[in-house]
């Protein structure tokens, strides 16, 4: 993660949420009880999920303050509100009382995030989790781009319940027209999404055609899975979750993340400096988000070769790849074991769907 913070600006929030399936991190990550976690942090909802299978510790990681400031805020939000509350604060359902949810959370906010949140009223009348770059570009998709492919009835019809018969020939007939897939190209291309939803030294790796890569694997989540249970297809089509919940924010697991925030912490910096801390062998599971396709192959090499220094025999490292292809290189075959087809089942599974792998390796 040094590498790319010498070429991407941290200065504000770049997800207000977590853009990757929790339900995938879990089951691919197997956490026992009793494991010591290290994640990326980014807006906090998925190393919060990996409270609900009972480690000892989760620590979430980042370099940028502001995604601090979001992981600060849903942990007060989970210790302070009941669950209607945290989905209202977040933007999950609609609600007019968000600012006086931020007051009932604010005095558990350490000053630098009360500092941060206070200048960012209108993100919390909005919901937290509007509130980063990234969905910031998907709101402009939805309210600008969408309407000019689909109106409201087709896209209400999109999220409807089918089987995968009635998918494929929605897709086929109504959904895939030329408008969608040139306005797609379009819009969901390097240099939109540098400029509106990544920053663009995240695609200093990338080759190839990016529209066409996260067109095919949203084709995938429109076909091969029920949009209707999609809370990331739901979030870009809507903006807001309904009742298609990411794994966090589900009724059934609110009261044990709350009933074992204790174990969670943050840390400000990179995962290298975290790992540095704990010392070797000393961490079971890496929810590592896809942060070695910001990297070249000889920094991510380094990188992973300090990961499993620090880890466990047994333990497992979890990524994705969106758009730059990385897994573990020949030279740590002996100390690494790819789970390849565990990778392909769970990517299958992915609703989170601008992915093209997901990478699980285990230390032996």
């Amino acid at each position: 993660m040094t590498e790319v913070a010498k070429h991407a600006d941290f200065s504000a929030i770049r997800y207000a949420q977590c853009w990757e399936d929790a339900d995938v991190l879990l089951d691919g990550l197997a956490i026992r009880p009793g494991d010591t976690c290290v994640g990326i942090a980014s807006a906090g909802d998925n190393c919060l999920a990996m409270l609900t299978r009972d480690p000892a510790r989760v620590i979430a990681v980042d370099l940028n303050p502001a995604q601090l400031a979001c992981v600060e805020l849903r942990v007060a939000a989970y210790r302070t509100l009941d669950h209607a509350g945290l989905l209202r604060l977040i933007g999950s359902r609609p609600g007019d009382d968000r600012p006086a949810l931020y007051q009932r959370c604010r005095s558990l906010l350490s000053d630098d995030a009360q500092r941060f949140w206070d200048a960012h009223p209108a993100d919390i009348v909005a919901g937290i989790g509007t509130a980063g770059k990234f969905e910031r570009y998907f709101a402009t998709f939805r309210n600008r781009i969408l309407p000019l492919v689909h109106n409201r009835k087709r896209i209400e019809a999109l999220l409807q319940p089918r089987d995968r018969a009635g998918r494929l020939a929605f897709h086929a007939e109504i959904w895939n027209t030329w408008r969608w897939r040139l306005l797609f190209a379009i819009f969901f291309s390097r240099f939109v999404m540098g400029k509106k939803g990544r920053d663009p030294a995240f695609f200093r790796y990338v080759q190839g055609s990016v529209a066409d890569r996260i067109r095919a694997r949203a084709t995938h989540a429109i076909t091969e899975l029920a949009p209707a249970e999609n809370p990331y297809l739901h979030w870009i089509m809507c903006g807001t979750h309904r009742e298609a919940l990411p794994l966090a924010l589900r009724p059934e697991h609110f009261a044990t993340i709350r009933d074992r925030l204790e174990r969670f912490s943050w840390k400000l910096g990179t995962v290298e400096d975290a790992l540095d801390q704990l010392g070797p062998a000393s961490v079971d599971r890496f929810n590592l988000s896809d942060i070695f396709e910001y990297m070249g192959p000889d920094t991510y090499r380094a990188a992973l070769e300090r990961m499993v220094r620090a880890g466990r025999p047994g333990g497992r490292l979890l990524y994705w790849n969106m758009l730059v292809p990385r897994s573990r290189p020949p030279e740590l075959a002996e100390r690494l074991i790819a789970h390849e087809q565990l990778g392909r089942d769970l990517l299958a599974a992915d609703k989170a769907f601008f992915y093209s792998a997901v990478v699980v390796e285990e230390l032996r």
